[in-house]
Formats: C-alpha cells, structure tokens, sequence
C-alpha cells in the first residue's frame, strides 16, 4: 500500500483557486469554457470548486492518494457532474484517463511542490522511480544534481500524455520548475504553445520563501512549437507581460529582448573563469587570526609553514568588498598533485594534517577517492596569480570585485566564488571596470535567474567574451 505524503497547510487556499480560475476566465477562457476541467491531485478540491463556480456546465474530474481529501473534495461539488477518485498519480495511466474526458479539456492544480529525494526521505513509495532521469554525468550526476521535484515529473508527464489533445494545462509550481519545463519542452519538440508564466504569492499564500508561477500552456491535435517565448507576468492581476523567458541560441534566458541587446557580447571568455578552493573541512582547513596567532575552527592555535597559507575571501566578503579576514591551508598546487612530499617540504604542516587525518578522510564526497591525502580542488597555477577580478555566485545581483595581494599574498577564495586570474594589474583593473558596466549587467541579467540555489555559473560566465566587451565599453565612453 502507498504510504500517503502528508501536506497538511500546503493545501491549496480557496482564495487562490478562485484567483486562478478568474485569471483564466479573463483570458483563455473568455469566449467559451472548458467541457472537462482535470485536478490530478486534487486534495481537498479547491480548484475543482472555483471550476464548478466559474463554469458551471464542465464536469469534474479528480484524483488524490488521501482518501480524507476525497471525501471532502466530494462533499464540497456538485455530485451531478462530479467524479473524484483515491489514485496514486503515479500508478495511473494518464493517457487513458484523459481519453476518457471530453475537449476542449482543462488540466488544474497544484502537484506536490517536494522533491523525489524528500519523499523517499518520508518513507513514500509513491514516488517516481528515482533515476538520473535528466542523463547527467560525472560530478554533476554524483553530487545531487539528479535530484528532482516531484511536480515536474508530474507536469512532464500530463504535457506527453497530452499529446495531440486539445487542452490548457494550468499548474502551479516553482519557478524554477517551470522553467525546467520549458526546457523539456524544448528538447522533446512537444507541440505546446506558450501562454505564460504568472508570479505566485507563495509567502502570502503558503507561508513559503519560494519563487512560485501558474505555469500555463495548450496543447492541441495542430499545435506547434511555434514560440519559444514564454510572457511572465508580475501576477496573476496583470493585463500585459513584465517580459519574456526564451529558449534563444540554444539556451533558457530570463530575459528575451535584453538578451538580443548583448548578444554580439557572446563568445569564449580568456582567461577562464575559475572556481574557488574546496576542501569540505573547514574546521580544519580555514584558520582566523586572532592575538598574531593562527586558530582554526576547533579552537586549536596552528603553527604551520607561512608559504602554505593563503588570505581567504569567502562569497559574503567578495559580494560586499570586504578585505579577508580569514586564510585558508593550500595543501597542493595543482589538482591531483602528489602531498606526501608536504612531510619534507613542510613538516609542521604535515604533521597538523596528520593529527586531523580523519576528519580529512571523512569527507563524504566522492570527489575525494582516489585522490592523495589531503586533497582540494579548485587549486591550480591560477589560485597563485597576484591580481584577480572575483564575483559571488550565490547573490541574486552579481558585483565583481578586483581584488589584489594582501600582505604580500595571492587571496583565495572558497568554492562558491568565480575568479579570472591576472598577472598584471593593469588587465585586471580594465577588465573589472567593463564587468562594472551596465551593459555587462544588461548581458547577466538576461541570462540568470535570480532565484536559482547559484544565480551566476561558470557556464554563463564563460559566455561573455570579456576583450569584446572591453572594446564595446571604451568605444561607448
């Protein structure tokens, strides 16, 4: 027997429903009404409510794993034209039970807004099978990037049974989700038309600090992936677009029109981007100064090789251009570079990684096996240079910082920041001023969203060729 989920206050509030369902009669509705209106995981029918109000000749159609929320989905509709039925979304076969519903169909809801992994943490077996259903590899597939939300699973999974009905399908979901959506949208060539992606209250709604959209679309016998731009409106009150999510040159940008403004900015970025240190020991690894003595997150006073540490900026410093307050251990000076030679070379340090030896081989990521002890990445010929233009990934606006030796050192940075590495000062100075530009704002800001767990990736960074974008910034002046 399916274990049920519980979702409690996650239920969906009536006034939302009701709000949902205007907007919908307001626009793809205006001229005529849905024959069938569909809620695949209905609880306790909310949405299924405000239908029967707003098209009171559509029948009724709804599934739910809790036969709680059945019942009182039932007791709440018209029983004429009403059926609601204790399903596990993920047992039914949802072509089949769409063939059996009359067009122009509706599809309305709120799927589980909860991830595979945090279903399989509840003890569920009503889940998806939990596979790497997006064919990631390597670090991607091995650090949790394989992980989904179960709504889009849900969703993708109505968009193909869909297929070749006519139909509106409005779901609400996590920004991120839906954007994901448009993705698979794309890459599986489904025939969808766009209608838009409205922004959801979740705090006023759900007491929840997340992006929320409807995510809104229709199928049909002829449709065509016709436009690859998706409006995004500010509510589900709005009358006209804030602006457009595309999939333009062969990626998802957040913002269609900026977008075509920098484009002649893409290329290949020179110097590369880099990523900071990452160690995963930071009770060990970062030391803070305190008295003229080094201590580490342990509380322990460390006496090691001067050479072998470096200044530390971490992601907060380098959003708000701070100097660094804390140094970090740089135990090699390339990836997979052989440490055993650190008990000649530097034998106090040595001998404080050996005394922490376990709590370095307990690092959890797989990352590590294989590697010498007291391995890190992220470290290279660039961790070294003297002058470097850095940018915090994880703040919604990116600010890149030049930041330059301290102390007569090369600063590091941790594993959520982005560097390019400069020899000369010069270069650097020129290449943090065109960052600084708003045309290097305009070109981020189309590509990034801004509530993504890391806004700006090394991906989009590398986008922007930034000589170009010098030489486009001094001819301007």
């Amino acid at each position: 027997m399916a274990t049920r989920v519980e979702r409690g206050d996650w239920q969906t509030p009536d006034v939302l429903a009701r709000e949902v369902v205007d907007a919908l009669a307001r626009a793809a509705y205006a001229s005529t009404a849905p024959a069938a209106v569909l809620e695949p995981t209905c609880g306790r029918g909310a949405f299924l409510d405000a239908a029967a109000q707003q098209w009171p000749r559509a029948s009724l159609v709804g599934f739910d794993i809790d036969a709680r929320y059945v019942d009182a989905a039932a007791a709440r509709l018209p029983r004429s034209r009403t059926r609601v039925h204790v399903a596990d979304f993920f047992a039914l076969d949802w072509r089949a039970e769409l063939a059996r519903l009359e067009g122009p169909l509706l599809v309305l809801g709120n799927p589980p807004w909860v991830t595979n992994a945090a279903l399989g943490a509840l003890g569920s077996s009503n889940v998806p099978v939990k596979d790497n259903r997006r064919g990631l590899t390597g670090l991607d597939a091995r650090t949790g990037k394989s992980n989904f939300d179960v709504s889009e699973w849900m969703i993708a999974t109505l968009l193909g049974a869909l297929e070749g009905r006519d139909a509106i399908l409005a779901l609400l979901c996590k920004t991120a989700v839906a954007r994901r959506l448009i993705a698979h949208i794309e890459a599986h060539a489904l025939a969808v038309e766009p209608l838009g992606l409205d922004r959801i209250d979740a705090a006023r709604h759900f007491d929840a600090s997340v992006d929320a959209v409807l995510f809104r679309c229709r199928t049909s016998a002829r449709a065509r992936l016709r436009s690859r731009r998706w409006p995004l409106y500010a509510s589900l009150q709005a009358s006209a677009p804030e602006g457009e999510i595309a999939v333009m040159g062969g990626a998802l940008v957040a913002d269609a029109a900026r977008y075509e403004a920098t484009a002649h900015l893409e290329g290949e970025c020179h110097p590369v981007w880099r990523s900071g240190l990452k160690h995963d020991c930071a009770a060990v690894m970062e030391l803070t100064r305190a008295g003229g003595a080094l201590r580490n997150g342990l509380g322990e006073i460390v006496d090691v090789e001067d050479a072998f540490v470096l200044p530390l900026l971490k992601s907060s410093d380098v959003a708000n251009g701070r100097s660094a307050t804390r140094a970090v251990l740089v135990t090699q000076e390339g990836l997979g570079a052989e440490t055993e030679s650190l008990a000649e070379r530097a034998p106090r340090l040595f001998a404080y990684l050996t005394r922490h030896a376990e709590a370095l081989g307990a690092r959890r990521s797989s990352i590590y096996r294989g590697q010498p002890p007291f391995a890190m990445f992220g470290v290279g010929p660039y961790t070294f240079a003297p002058w470097k233009v850095a940018v915090s990934a994880l703040y919604k606006a990116a600010r890149f910082t030049l930041v330059g030796p301290e102390a007569g050192k090369p600063v590091a940075f941790d594993d959520t920041c982005y560097f390019l590495p400069f020899t000369d000062r010069e270069d650097a100075v020129r290449v943090a001023e065109a960052l600084a530009s708003p045309l290097a704002r305009d070109f981020f800001a189309a590509r990034t969203f801004p509530d993504a767990k890391r806004p700006l990736t090394k991906a989009v960074l590398q986008k922007l060729d930034v000589a170009r974008l010098v030489a486009a910034v001094a001819a301007a002046r």
